[in-house]
């Protein structure tokens, strides 16, 4: 029954059946049903050109309509299940609709071909998938803005290296995750318009003699324009591998956070505790509570990478036009989008109700260290004397202060003075860590009064 649906699939050039291995290993029904309202959505504005065009009647094209509509409604209700002899979503759907309507589904297909039909899908399914993904970026933004909200006076080491560099804001910190989420919806934002370019009427590669209104097609499904070139409309994955990459990039900045996580939540940190709902523990150490998201979200970031590279090789050294090799796109896409969401939505649990900063820890580890003493060098300047010696001065005084365990507050005046004769006692008020980030004024810097315009800037743009 298989061999015998799947020959009555092609023209009559075929005697035989395909062998039910390579009928299995040809099908892409398992995944691309995933596309369904959206071949539906295509067809239904294919059959209404037509119709609007005189290639077939307006009651035609309704009573397709009407057919298509009920496949939608059956498979609301579970009861569209095809199988291996169906190949993919396509035939499925045009089966389903000549079993419904007869002879007449049969001219659904008029003027068309898999080919331009499987990149409108996809194209649709896409565009969907990218405004949920910048819904998503939006509420991971709004999960950021409330924490840096909260902490917008709370001190948080700075770092280069890993290493301690200067005092900065923590709103200031978490801001900068801000900044490139909204760099992520602007590469979407963009990437979006590539996408809604309507591949419909290019039919197998050279387009086709039934006089069809492409412009018709594009405009009822939402497309802002039509491929101007039949070949590359049947041929083009260049917005795939384009969301590869911008998730690949929303995952990175996912991951760089959920490093800073799992370093904050550990005891050499102690920066931030992991509330019970977004921890889980051990199996053999019960004083454990492990960052289970965090790390996640990082490891997740490999398979979305890999998919980047998987699009690439596949459609580096493909000719013109369609090849079956792109039936490979749809499920690195699918599980691109799908871990992509996932990671964003796990991370806005995280930050909503996933963690607590610790504000006394902080407050300790940024009087306990070296991270003023570029304020003492910018003291000097202050004072006249060129930065380059000011360097030198405070490194060796940096130096002199390790050997003898003292922290650059502890030294008394005289010490300073002995250094040189600009210092006074205002050095204490210059090198305390609230004035030391409270001095950083300049426009994008950590300052209070600078992160509390760029908090507000912020609120304004997610609110536009």
């Amino acid at each position: 029954m298989a061999v015998e649906s799947s020959s009555s699939t092609w023209s009559q050039r075929f005697e035989q059946g395909l062998h039910p291995a390579i009928e299995r290993f040809n099908a892409s029904i398992g995944f691309d049903i995933t596309l369904l309202q959206q071949d539906l959505d295509g067809s239904i504005a294919h059959a209404r050109m037509l119709a609007s065009t005189g290639v077939i009647t307006a009651e035609e094209a309704e009573q397709l309509v009407g057919g298509l509509e009920q496949v939608r409604a059956e498979a609301a209700a579970g009861a569209f299940n095809p199988g291996l002899e169906d190949e993919d979503v396509h035939f499925a759907v045009e089966r389903r609709l000549i079993a419904l309507l007869g002879p007449l589904g049969k001219k659904l297909h008029t003027g068309r071909s898999r080919n331009d039909q499987v990149g409108t899908d996809l194209r649709l399914w896409l565009r969907g998938q990218i405004d949920a993904i910048d819904a998503a970026l939006v509420r991971f933004e709004r999960a950021l803005l409330a924490q840096a909200e909260a902490h917008a006076e709370v001190m948080i080491p700075g770092y280069t290296h890993l290493q301690r560099a200067q005092p900065i804001c923590l709103a200031h910190h978490l801001l900068a995750y801000v900044e490139m989420a909204e760099r992520d919806r602007a590469r979407l934002r963009d990437l979006r318009q590539r996408v809604n370019i309507c591949p419909l009427g290019a039919a197998a590669l050279a387009g086709t003699p039934v006089p069809i209104d492409r412009r018709h097609t594009a405009a009822a499904l939402g497309f802002d324009a039509v491929y101007a070139n039949s070949l590359d409309a049947v041929s083009d994955r260049d917005f795939a591998v384009e969301f590869s990459a911008a998730a690949s990039l929303v995952m990175v900045h996912l991951s760089r956070l959920s490093e800073e996580v799992i370093l904050w939540a550990s005891e050499e940190f102690r920066f931030v505790t992991l509330t019970d709902r977004c921890a889980t523990g051990s199996s053999l150490m019960p004083q454990k509570k492990n960052p289970d998201v965090p790390e996640l979200v990082r490891g997740k970031c490999g398979r979305v990478f890999g998919h980047l590279q998987g699009l690439l090789v596949m459609i580096k050294g493909l000719p013109l036009a369609y090849n079956k090799d792109f039936q490979e796109d749809k499920e690195a896409l699918f599980d691109t989008v799908a871990t992509t969401l996932a990671c964003l939505e796990a991370m806005a649990i995280l930050l909503e109700e996933g963690l607590q900063f610790q504000p006394e820890r902080l407050e300790q580890a940024v009087g306990s260290d070296f991270s003023n003493a570029t304020d003492v060098a910018d003291y000097l300047v202050a004072k006249g004397v060129p930065f380059r010696e000011a360097y030198q001065l405070v490194g060796g005084l940096v130096k002199t202060c390790l050997q003898e365990g003292l922290l650059l507050r502890e030294l008394p005046l005289e010490r300073w003075q002995q250094l040189h004769p600009s210092f006074g006692d205002d050095i204490y008020a210059a090198i305390a860590p609230r004035q030391v980030v409270a001095a950083r004024r300049s426009e994008g810097g950590t300052g209070f009064e600078q992160v509390r315009q760029q908090l507000e800037r912020a609120q304004a743009r997610l609110r536009a």
